[in-house]
């Protein structure tokens, strides 16, 4: 493998660029993307009645179901935790639904989670008091439990990586949008890396990884390619028929035999775009790899891929600041496109670039603060971009359905730049 190659300077500096997430950015950036300093002090004092949040709604056209599960790997001990001989994680599965309406609709955090980020990382991350958002609060568009809308066959599976310190919540804008275009859609939190996971119960296991420590990252980039893998296993024995979680979760009626493990793609943001491109190398199941706005890692870097790979970047994310980009593009012998998405800030790519707008202005967030976040693309463009593109790559190479999105510029789409 390549080892991640650190001096403290660039520990200080180039991290963040790297795997800074939608709630982790410690320091500001100036090669792969934006970050932002922690805040010393809430901007003011929470308002009387916290502010409610809303993500934007699929674009497909089929209801989304969602389950969360708790998996043990008993082949590997916790990186994290001295002395445990087992690997812990929760997922969640995403998938086309069906009489979605008659099941509960699922919340973007679950309630300790929400509570968790409220009470340690709203105030370091958006400078807002504790209070002051009603994480809990905020829904999804997708339904626990729901059945699996079967018609059409099985389908294609997306394995799904966050960002360094990140839940597997944040990216939600983009996974359930490809659950409503037909896809399912396996989120993971990579328990110690993520900044909280909660399970069963209402268990709450804080990160433990360090964004200044080098040998932190390293072991958050092997064991996320681990977690991944694992996680895929997990998927075919869904699809088998059996219920890998340990607490014996109720599985949505359909999920056997709906997923089609002959189609299989692994994508993630920052340090799980990495994770994803690994993944893809390490693994012949996984026949297409997307990284947004991650810097790469490991073998992959020089060896490059013969299978379809899709890379996403904010504006500032090029080939002459990332040296990995450029070395993989070099050694790249499978189809490949690399986008740049003009205003765009590293957690664009991200839920936050869909939230923050919602309370920025309401909590006197300033507006230098909000453009090192998401930068000073439009939003809505933004998201339908990051959407359009991801999901163009993942039909042409998965479905083999044509598009003319990667021949050049998209007059639907101004602010993204095709990268020779």
């Amino acid at each position: 493998m390549r080892r991640l190659r650190w001096s403290r300077r660039l520990a200080l500096t180039a991290l963040p660029a790297v795997v800074v997430t939608a709630l982790a950015a410690p320091v500001a950036v100036a090669d792969a993307g934006a970050g932002a300093s922690p805040a010393t002090a809430p901007v003011r004092s929470a308002p009387a009645t916290p502010l409610s949040l809303a993500l934007p709604a699929p674009t497909g056209p089929h209801q989304v179901g969602k389950v969360d599960l708790h998996l043990v790997d008993r082949s590997r001990p916790d990186p994290w935790v001295e002395g445990r001989p087992y690997r812990e994680l929760m997922i969640s599965v995403w998938y086309p639904a069906r009489h979605a309406d008659h099941h509960p609709v699922a919340p973007h955090l679950s309630p300790g989670a929400a509570a968790d980020l409220d009470r340690n990382d709203v105030e370091r991350y958006f400078g807002v008091p504790s209070g002051s958002v009603d994480w809990a609060g905020t829904r999804t568009h997708a339904h626990v439990g729901a059945p699996v809308d079967r018609r059409g066959g099985p389908r294609p599976v997306v394995l799904f990586s966050s960002g360094f310190q990140s839940p597997r919540t944040f990216n939600t804008v983009l996974v359930e949008d490809l659950a409503s275009r037909g896809y399912v859609v396996v989120t993971v939190d990579h328990t110690y890396d993520a900044m909280q996971v909660e399970f069963p119960g209402g268990r709450i296991e804080r990160g433990r990884a360090s964004g200044e420590n080098p040998a932190d990252v390293e072991t958050a980039f092997t064991t996320r390619v681990a977690d991944t893998r694992f996680v895929l296993d997990q998927v075919a024995a869904l699809d088998q028929g059996r219920n890998p979680d340990v607490d014996g979760a109720r599985l949505p009626v359909g999920l056997r035999g709906a997923l089609d493990l002959s189609r299989v793609a692994s994508a993630g943001f920052s340090l799980g775009g990495a994770a994803a491109a690994q993944v893809t190398h390490d693994d012949r199941r996984v026949v297409a790899g997307v990284n947004i706005d991650g810097r790469m890692y490991g073998s992959v870097v020089e060896a490059g891929l013969d299978r379809p790979f899709l890379l996403l970047a904010n504006e500032q994310h090029t080939r002459e600041r990332d040296t990995s980009w450029a070395s993989f593009r070099k050694a790249q012998r499978g189809w490949v496109r690399e986008l740049n998405f003009a205003g765009a800030a590293h957690i664009s790519f991200s839920d936050v670039q869909a939230l923050l707008p919602q309370f920025a202005t309401r909590l006197g967030v300033p507006a230098d603060r909000v453009a090192t976040l998401i930068g000073t693309i439009d939003p809505g463009r933004s998201l339908a971009a990051q959407r359009a593109y991801l999901t163009a790559f993942l039909d042409l190479h998965l479905r083999q359905r044509p598009t003319s999105l990667f021949d050049g510029p998209s007059p639907a789409h101004p602010d993204v730049r095709l990268v020779p």
